[in-house]
């Protein structure tokens, strides 16, 4: 799913995504009952689903849906009750389970909650394959705020047509069809039947295997999924639709069907967008290997709601001209993010939400690779610098067991990007390439593979054991730090006798042997941290850049003065605080070319005073002071340094 972002002043833009995040993740974890994944309960851990036969009817005047879902699973060890996960606002109309041997047989049921436990009318031993089919009825949860906050999305084509379509990733499927809501268990394949009014058309997953009109003056459409699909991946749109055909090859060789569906009458509104689909396939396809479902198809569909990577089938809904991503690049980033999802989301799913950077992180990170196709490092340090807001505020991959809104937020996406950034760094451009592209095809052979064996359950373990491989390299402190940590790794810098030092702090004091590069006037240097720390001889004349291209995330501390005899800042200078976002803590920096007169307050925007930080006299050098903010509101701040006649003040946000 996509991290919503458009293109503003860079304060209007860290403001923007903050309060963003900040208000879905509360929308998100005040909606308990609508959650996704969290640690799987024993009696659903012993079976695994092999295929889902979903078939509903869609009423749009009564806003409506009726139907069944027959599930088949396979017992992994003896069981005698399958447990299900349903939205208790449906009513189940009956319940039938495939007798032992012969027809399927009437069964009894329980609902505690959003759980069905269904008596499976006798014990199942190991390896025993069952069937029990579900046929229900109801008005399904309107989505508040799709995607983010979930459900069906009943909305109107300009011309006053039913424009229907449904999100439900962090809430979870089981909110519109009954199944085992949780990302550690796929189907290996699925039926998919939607019966819709006749003058409407209904995309959904996988390949159309046939259009039924039926005497009702309805049409029923069914779609076939090859290949596993995850269960938030399974999707349906409706509306008068249209196609705009795309004549795309794989890298493969062979050509696979590619469309962009729009609403009736404004495919010339979108001839950008899809000018640039088969580009940004091809750019994927080269770097991560084949799109990974040719044998069904990949279609995107105009939807009522921004966007989402139903798998087969992505949402886009953004108006033409829309401008997506907080960074100034020609292309559509919106598609490039639920494009990439085929591979990092759809492809790979995380077998566990604990994980869930694997699918919004890496996606992110795409969006920079392709601005660096189009652009060189210029436009991929455009979006790289643009994504840099983080909270910091929990790990992106806890070893714990997570359910979707207790990890979901901006980090998975940003702060994810960055790591993927940093880990690039650290192993060059050869091994990072080559571990991307093994993790998702394991065994090359499996790039010609589309029969649904090149889809799996992946970790970030799994991802860590595959760049360590590649490289050479053990990695485990790196991810360590980043990935399951919250906090930052900490670049302590300080100037004595002109030598530069430089020592890395972590949590935990976990070592972090990452190098630094610095540049001194000309000359690049790389201070070798090995050890964790290390001093380079300074040029008298010339001010040290740490990290220059800003390779390393990390917070840079600055801890101490400039001696008498070392480097001098030859101009008063205030810098932008960091982190920025930021929560509870943030550091801000200072250069004083002479001794002063140092006055550093904190200002709300009706400018009054909310903190004095500093008033008194200061000697000359790089200085630094924190601002713990642990007793102000959440908001936007100014912060103002008076150092004897120089004045200069800067904005931060504040986010809890």
């Amino acid at each position: 799913m996509l991290q919503i972002k458009t293109r503003r002043s860079s304060m209007k833009m860290t403001l923007f995504l903050v309060l963003f995040a900040a208000m879905i993740l509360a929308l998100l974890r005040a909606q308990d009952t609508y959650d996704s994944g969290g640690p799987l309960m024993p009696e659903q851990a012993i079976y695994d689903v092999v295929f889902y036969d979903l078939r509903l009817r869609i009423d749009p005047l009564h806003k409506s849906i009726s139907g069944s879902n027959a599930v088949t699973v396979r017992a992994l060890a003896p069981m005698d009750t399958l447990v299900l996960d349903f939205d208790a606002l449906f009513v189940i109309d009956s319940i039938s389970v495939q007798g032992v041997p012969g027809a399927p047989l009437p069964t009894t049921f329980e609902r505690k909650g959003s759980k069905i436990l269904i008596d499976l009318l006798t014990t199942r031993m190991q390896d025993a394959v069952v069937r029990t089919t579900i046929h229900y009825h109801g008005q399904p949860r309107e989505a508040p705020y799709p995607p983010w906050d979930g459900g069906f999305t009943w909305a109107q084509t300009p011309s006053g047509a039913p424009w229907i379509g449904v999100s439900c990733q962090t809430n979870g499927a089981d909110i519109w069809w009954p199944c085992k809501d949780h990302p550690s268990d796929e189907p290996d394949s699925m039926a998919i039947r939607f019966t819709v009014p006749a003058d409407l058309t209904c995309i959904s997953n996988g390949q159309l295997r046939d259009v039924i009109t039926n005497s009702d003056d309805t049409r029923t459409f069914y779609w076939f999924v090859s290949t596993p699909i995850n269960n938030y991946g399974v999707s349906l749109y409706i509306a008068p639709y249209e196609s705009s055909d795309i004549s795309f090859t794989s890298v493969t060789g062979e050509p696979f069907p590619m469309a962009f569906w729009h609403l009736e009458g404004n495919e010339n509104d979108y001839t950008e967008l899809i000018a640039q689909i088969p580009k940004q396939v091809h750019f994927l396809e080269q770097l991560l290997g084949p799109y990974p479902f040719r044998i069904d198809k990949y279609t995107v569909v105009q939807a009522p709601y921004l966007g989402m990577e139903h798998q087969t089938c992505i949402a886009y809904g953004a108006p033409p001209g829309y401008n997506y991503g907080p960074y100034n690049q020609p292309f559509d980033g919106l598609h490039l993010h639920e494009l990439a999802h085929e591979w990092w989301g759809n492809m790979i799913t995380a077998a566990d939400w604990k994980d869930f950077w694997l699918h919004e992180g890496f996606a992110t990170y795409m969006e920079a690779l392709y601005a660096e196709h189009l652009n060189g490092f210029a436009g991929y340090q455009d979006v790289m610098q643009g994504i840099k807001h983080f909270t910091n505020r929990a790990p992106i991959a806890p070893r714990e067991s997570r359910s979707t809104n207790q990890v979901y937020g901006i980090d998975i996406y940003y702060k994810g990007a960055w790591v993927l950034h940093s880990l690039r760094h650290v192993v060059g451009d050869d091994a990072f390439f080559e571990s991307l592209r093994r993790f998702l095809y394991p065994d090359p052979a499996l790039e010609g593979v589309k029969d649904g064996r090149q889809c799996r359950l992946a970790s970030t373990q799994e991802f860590i054991e595959t760049v360590e491989g590649v490289s050479g390299r053990r990695l485990d402190w790196f991810f360590e730090v980043y990935v399951r940590r919250a906090s930052l790794p900490v670049l302590q810098t300080w100037i004595k006798n002109k030598m530069l030092h430089l020592r890395w702090k972590t949590e935990d004091d976990i070592p972090f042997p990452v190098d630094v590069p610095v540049q001194i006037g000309e000359k690049l240097v790389v201070a070798d941290m090995s050890t964790g720390e290390a001093s380079i001889l300074l040029d008298p004349f010339v001010a040290p850049q740490i990290d220059p291209d800003d390779r390393i995330l990390k917070t840079v501390v600055r801890i101490s003065n400039v001696a008498q005899n070392g480097v001098v800042p030859r101009l008063f200078r205030l810098e932008q605080n960091y982190p920025n976002p930021f929560n509870g803590q943030t550091s801000i920096g200072f250069s004083l070319p002479k001794k002063s007169h140092v006055r550093l307050t904190v200002h709300n925007l009706t400018g009054e005073i909310v903190d004095v930080l500093f008033d008194g006299p200061m000697a000359a050098g790089l200085q630094q002071l924190q601002w713990d903010a642990a007793n102000a509101p959440s908001g936007v701040y100014i912060y103002k340094l008076q150092a004897g006649d120089f004045v200069d003040m800067k904005k931060m946000t504040l986010v809890k």
